[in-house]
């Protein structure tokens, strides 16, 4: 199976799409739940807890794991691709969602002026300015968080009035600071939930970028390139989900995020 992992339920984005653009392949999700958010949480313990679930989902199979959660991609997966995987297995895999993401960068903004919304976490690393001034110099990006965003997806206050008035109060917030933004990442994997109303409180002509679509498409292309991983996966178009958390929980609301029925299986971390 690929592994997908997240902190908690907004990685169920990206895996919604992944399983769109290639259903034939076999999934297993965890989420770990119980530790979520992992948004304020220092270096060192987004590291370790990483890896601990990456551990997990090779202990259970998984030959390539996609790091779903965009601080566990800032904060952990140059750290397990350098120091951890030559030691557990060479020849097994852990692709993040930040580089996908900055590499479509160019071919969406006219200004070449990006905005970035994202956890505290995501936002402290500077792993997206980082990655963006290695690869495309010439290009000025907003970083902005949002610690409020994650909160309300998960207590189910998307569409609440509540919610409202902090993704106002963030995108006007985001815009003063560079009015020349023609293209908003939505740094987070929970964000797409709240995309109507960050749409609703941008500017017309600045573009949403969710990472979703993103990622599922990088995921195909690195799996064309990779014959060698690829055969190792698995195709009966099954998705299994793990929690650290009460199952019922995650399942109830994983069907917000993924709009199906889920059935989890609860775990510890380590295992």
């Amino acid at each position: 199976m690929i592994g997908v992992f997240d902190s908690g339920y907004g990685g169920l984005t990206i895996l919604k799409e992944m399983q769109r653009r290639l259903p034939k392949y076999d999934y297993l999700y965890l989420g770990d739940n119980a530790r979520a958010p992992y948004g304020s949480r220092s270096f060192d313990i987004v590291y370790d807890f990483t890896l601990q679930a990456v551990k997990a989902l090779f202990n259970r199979g998984c030959h390539l794991v996609i790091l779903a959660c965009n601080t566990a991609s800032a904060k952990a997966l140059r750290s397990i691709q350098q120091n951890d995987l030559p030691l557990i297995d060479p020849a097994r895999r852990v692709l993040g969602v930040i580089r996908p993401t900055v590499e479509q960068l160019p071919e969406v903004s006219s200004s070449r002026h990006i905005g970035l919304i994202a956890t505290p976490g995501t936002v402290n690393s500077h792993s997206y300015r980082m990655e963006l001034e290695k690869m495309y110099p010439d290009m000025t990006i907003t970083e902005y968080a949002c610690p409020m965003f994650v909160p309300l997806v998960e207590n189910n206050e998307a569409d609440s009035p509540g919610a409202d008035y902090f993704v106002k109060k963030y995108i006007d917030a985001i815009m003063k600071e560079d009015e020349k933004i023609d293209t908003l990442v939505l740094g987070c994997t929970h964000y797409p939930l709240l995309a109507s109303k960050i749409r609703k409180y941008l500017p017309a002509h600045v573009r949403i970028l969710p990472q979703g679509d993103i990622v599922a498409e990088s995921l195909a292309d690195y799996l064309s390139r990779h014959p060698e991983i690829d055969c190792r996966c698995t195709k009966d178009g099954t998705t299994q989900f793990l929690t650290t958390e009460s199952p019922e929980k995650f399942n109830t609301l994983a069907s917000i995020f993924l709009g199906k029925d889920v059935t989890a299986e609860r775990i510890s971390l380590p295992e």
